[in-house]
């Protein structure tokens, strides 16, 4: 059995012989590809290539997706997956692949994202700077419901403290947010590699604790890795529980010399929540330190129906510009206007982007042809 804090290390670990054995193993894996098929409504999607988006990049298209899906898995080759022809009845497939092994551009009818990203807050000496980096709404409801709800922050130390904020907040939390997609550390890898290597921390309103986050102290960096809220409720998502949490917590860093809060990492979609959220504190958006560094994701379109352009268009995408820094790309046609409302500024963020599904999907099945005035005319 692989000890707890081995495990951690190869899953988060930036060191370098690491990060390059994580290439070693991709290497020498025979892929295959996952078909998601809608019990409703939706497009069909494949996912294929690095094991790792079985649980991060094919949960989040079929979550944005809205339906229920059936599954279905085959082995396949990288040629094919590079090519498009691993999953023949798809709509759209997702391909993640190694960096060494992904397009220099992008080819027709796909566009080249990171695996992840990650979100990070610098912090300095004043803990009331923190305050600055919200903004004036965000940072209006936070003042009034500090003291409207007597909120304060509370550093625990015990291990029943830990087993409290595990069982009573993160899990039912998990379970109830992410259900079937729920993703987490093992109970014994956040007792060992996050809790006695970091912070917990409780929110309380009025004496009673209401939220958890535990975090990791890696230098001066303090690391958030598990969140909850009590019971797993969704009362605190309406009371900028969270909001508080994280500004306490960046005040705290701030107060005990530390000089970066991570706020951890998501897919690289401007719908995904949780960016969104986060993006109130101005984080800066980079690629993660270890082994997702070296991976991207290849999404192609397959077919054009109604369904893959309703899922381009409410999912803007972060992918590498020209100089292989991040921009957003938003789609968009006559009928579906671009999602500029999933806003993209950031530190790290470049600038954006858009691009017409017109364009981008021409000449694949189900498209219409174009006639020599440039109008389309039917397949």
């Amino acid at each position: 059995m692989i000890p707890p804090n081995w495990r951690y290390i190869w899953n988060n670990s930036a060191d370098p012989l690491l990060v390059r054995a994580h290439g070693l193993a991709a290497a020498i894996a025979r892929p295959s590809v996952t078909v998601s098929r809608p019990t409703g409504q939706g497009p069909v999607l494949a996912y294929g290539g690095l094991s790792h988006g079985l649980t991060h990049v094919l949960p989040f298209l079929e979550q944005r997706r809205g339906t229920g899906s059936e599954q279905s898995c085959h082995r396949t080759t990288w040629v094919k997956l590079a090519g498009g022809r691993a999953a023949p009845d798809a709509d759209l497939l997702a391909v993640g692949v190694p960096r060494r092994d992904a397009p220099g551009r992008p080819p027709r009818h796909c566009l080249l994202l990171p695996f992840r990203i990650n979100l990070s807050v610098p912090v300095g000496p004043d803990p009331q700077d923190i305050l600055k980096r919200l903004s004036r709404k965000a940072r209006q409801q936070h003042t009034r419901e500090l003291r409207s709800r007597a909120r304060t922050l509370e550093v625990a130390t015990s291990e029943a403290d830990f087993h409290f904020f595990y069982d009573g907040m993160h899990r039912p939390t998990m379970r109830n947010r992410h259900r079937d997609a729920a993703r987490s550390e093992e109970r014994q890898s956040a007792l060992v590699c996050l809790f006695r290597r970091g912070v917990l921390f409780f929110l309380r309103e009025s004496g009673r604790r209401v939220a958890g986050m535990l975090c990791r102290q890696e230098g001066g960096t303090l690391v958030i890795r598990l969140a909850g809220v009590e019971a797993g409720g969704e009362e605190p998502y309406r009371t900028g529980t969270y909001m508080t949490m994280y500004v306490l917590i960046l005040q705290w860093a701030a107060e005990h010399g530390l000089t970066r809060v991570d706020l951890s990492g998501c897919e690289p979609f401007l719908s995904k929540g949780i960016f969104q959220f986060k993006r109130k504190m101005h984080p800066e958006v980079a690629l993660p330190e270890n082994h997702f560094r070296e991976k991207r994701l290849v999404l192609r379109a397959l077919r054009d129906t109604p369904q893959v352009r309703d899922l381009l268009a409410a999912n803007p995408a972060l992918t590498f510009d020209a100089e292989q820094g991040l921009e957003a790309v938003y789609f968009h046609d006559s009928d579906r206007p671009a999602r500029t409302d999933l806003r993209w500024e950031c530190p790290g963020v470049s600038g954006h982007r858009t691009v017409d599904l017109d364009d981008f999907l021409a000449g694949l099945p189900g498209s219409p042809r174009r006639n020599l005035t440039g109008h389309p005319t039917l397949s």
